[in-house]
């Protein structure tokens, strides 16, 4: 009899369970929850589903895993559509230059500092090569994560003020940056398929030309018509599924193919009420269960058993130019752009966020024997380090009041009669 069917519920059950308390857990001690569900999941690989303890020789686990990361990556894909959805192009176009100052900061200078600091580990822990370790660590040293900063800002009412806007808007197009150098390493390194990042410009030009034109009409037509709002759903997970399929064959995560999905949704109109509607179906599903599962199944996948006390040493070199040249670069590009010093701190906190992002550079950096284990297990605990570090050391900042504080994102947002949008 196989009981797959049964395990992949069981397993789904435990791992909300365990989400659920590890995240309230972090909330308890100050960090976000997005914390608490990554040491769960690194908990769950580590321990109970650990071949070492024989669950996976009990139940087909590793049959199931696969099923429940694409459940999750679902989840992922709907929080960032709606993130992308709540950036407001008209502040962007005013904080773009504001954005690319951040982001060339919080790039340039990791990615340098990554490149010296890397070189006297090169001999020991670059498998292919001194070059290809080189660039690689300093293309992983220049990453911000995107989905857990996304996270982050949620989880601390700050993803629809000004500060947190220009930090997603940064954090996007340094990872944008990111990505765009890891295919140029592969294909340097590698045989990576790295000619499918010219066809970019022709994604985002149907995204502009043609689906938002498109989307525009179609939740137009449902607000004057019937009002079915779980068809309208129904079709923008389909178009948000393409888009992201679309980045994933282009060599991009699939997360800027939510994002920027959501970001080109029209806001404007008299179907305003039909895409708010529609898009708080897609956040109630993803928040509440699919995004914390996400970030369970990522955590399970990180094998830390390569990690030893001899490599301590290596850890903290590594943990201490990540920080320094992260935190400096973003915010000297945050000064640059005359920003004001409370806002100049917290941008250079929130963009040393690394997280699972760094994981998955990690990883394909593995898998291309561009490092070893290793040096994986160190950069693995740079990359949860520097995370942990961040809800500690955010400014504090006044809580607005409640007249000035931006809805949440699950709260109406058509304005009420005389008042505009926050």
């Amino acid at each position: 009899m196989d009981d797959r069917t049964a395990v992949f519920f069981l397993a789904l059950a435990l791992v909300l369970a365990v989400a659920r308390l590890c995240g309230a857990g972090a909330r308890r001690l100050g960090q976000p929850a997005v914390v608490g569900e990554i040491v769960a999941g690194v908990l769950l690989g580590s321990t109970l589903l650990s071949p070492t303890w024989g669950v996976r020789d009990a139940v087909p686990y590793d049959d199931v895993q696969p099923l429940l990361g694409a459940l999750a990556n679902v989840g992922l894909a709907l929080f960032m559509c709606v993130i992308g959805y709540e950036t407001d192009p008209a502040f962007l176009r005013g904080s773009g230059r504001t954005a690319l100052s951040v982001a060339t900061g919080s790039v340039l200078l990791p990615l340098a500092g990554g490149i010296l600091v890397a070189v006297p580990f090169a001999a020991a822990h670059g498998p292919s090569g001194t070059r290809g370790f080189v660039l690689f660590v300093g293309v992983a040293m220049s990453v911000t994560a995107f989905p857990v900063l996304a996270r982050i800002l949620a989880d601390q009412r700050l993803n629809r003020t000004p500060v947190g806007r220009i930090a997603m808007a940064a954090a996007g197009v340094n990872d944008l940056i990111a990505w765009a150098c890891l295919a140029v390493v592969a294909a340097l390194f590698s045989d990576a398929e790295s000619w499918r990042m010219a066809f970019l410009p022709v994604y985002l030009v149907l995204l502009l030309g043609v689906v938002r034109p498109l989307a525009a009409r179609f939740l137009r037509r449902r607000a004057h018509g019937t009002a079915d709002t779980a068809g309208a759903v129904v079709l923008v997970v389909a178009g948000l599924m393409a888009s992201c399929a679309a980045t994933e064959w282009l060599g991009i995560h699939f997360v800027f193919g939510a994002f920027v999905f959501g970001a080109v949704m029209p806001r404007e109109g008299s179907e305003e009420r039909m895409r708010v509607a529609v898009m708080d179906g897609l956040e109630k599903s993803a928040t509440r269960i699919l995004l914390p599962l996400y970030f369970v199944i990522a955590g399970t996948r990180v094998d830390l058993s390569t990690f030893r006390a001899a490599h301590l040493g290596g850890l903290a070199v590594m943990l201490a130019v990540a920080v320094a040249t992260k935190m400096a670069g973003a915010g000297l590009g945050a000064a640059a752009a005359g920003l004001p010093r409370p806002d100049v701190l917290t941008l250079a906190v929130l963009m040393n966020t690394r997280g699972l992002t760094e994981v998955v550079i990690l990883t394909v950096g593995l898998q291309l024997h561009l490092i070893d284990a290793a040096f994986y297990s160190i950069m693995v605990v740079m990359a949860v380090l520097t995370t942990v570090m961040t809800g500690p050391l955010l400014p504090s900042r006044p809580t607005p009041s409640k007249d000035d504080r931006p809805p949440t994102a699950a709260q109406d947002r058509v304005p009420a009669p005389g008042r505009g949008r926050g």
